[in-house]
């Protein structure tokens, strides 16, 4: 019997499909943009953030995430009932506030705002599922979301972890929200630890908390429109995802090659 992974995936021969993918792929390479330097420049690294993190939190941070993300769907789905969505302006601006006045109250104001701020990423998350021509509302997209939030994050070291969650996605099959979310709330944490550490820094306080949570929401944002669009190509086209990502990830290497090629070339001269 054929595996996923022996499976042979049917070749893309539609350029429209392909100039589609690599405008998703120039879209996930820029996914972490100035503001993410930035943070990274605070916090030297992901793992030293962490460890900035005090000895009780850290112990508590899983199940702040876990809680953080079951509050989450009904309060986002709730909202979108009275509210329309907005653009991703709003969304930024509405997230950089909670992130401010979080970043503002130390370690204890930042840990309040995570639920507040896990809620506005999945609102925004699921308005730009709905522009996508999806159903906010239904299990395969609240399932696709959990998938995004476990993507490494903008501040992780490693980029190949979130196009590994991408890759595989598919193999994840007969998860149910709430079990995913078990599986989604530790690597969420990683992310979201690292968010507070920086946040919190009582030298920075409000304005790193606004510009921490910008970056974040942005992130996400971006991140929400691979997922989603890929989705979106596999409805309209009949084209097995797996052959999609398979394409994605190839355009993604392409651009990263030359990339570095270009960086390659400037130092030299």
């Amino acid at each position: 019997m054929m595996t996923k992974a022996q499976q042979v995936l049917p070749p893309i021969k539609d350029p429209d499909v392909h100039d589609q993918i690599d405008r998703l792929a120039r879209r996930y390479t820029g996914a972490g943009g100035l503001g993410i330097e930035l943070l990274s420049k605070v916090g030297n690294s992901a793992d030293g953030l962490i460890q900035r993190l005090p000895a009780f939190v850290r112990v508590r941070l899983d199940g702040i995430t876990r809680f953080a993300l079951n509050r989450a769907f009904s309060a986002a789905s709730g909202s979108r009932r009275y509210f329309r969505d907005r653009g991703d302006w709003f969304n930024r601006m509405a997230t950089s506030v909670s992130g401010a006045a979080g970043g503002a109250g130390g370690f204890a104001g930042a840990m309040v705002e995570l639920p507040v701020t896990v809620t506005l990423l999945l609102r925004a998350m699921l308005g730009i599922a709905a522009e996508h021509g999806l159903d906010p509302d239904s299990d395969e997209v609240r399932l696709e979301c959990l998938r995004i939030f476990a993507a490494a994050g903008p501040m992780a070291d490693d980029d190949d972890t979130d196009f590994g969650l991408l890759a595989v996605r598919l193999s994840i099959t007969g998860q149910t929200v709430q079990g995913l979310i078990s599986k989604v709330a530790p690597k969420l944490s990683i992310s979201l630890g690292q968010k507070l550490a920086a946040q919190a820094a009582p030298v920075l306080g409000a304005f790193v908390g606004a510009s921490i949570n910008f970056a974040f929401v942005r992130y996400y944002q971006e991140m929400a429109r691979v997922h989603f669009g890929i989705m979106r190509l596999a409805k309209e086209t009949g084209i097995p995802q797996e052959a999609l990502v398979e394409a994605l990830r190839l355009s993604i290497q392409r651009i990263e090659k030359r990339e570095t090629l270009k960086r390659t070339q400037a130092s030299a001269s």
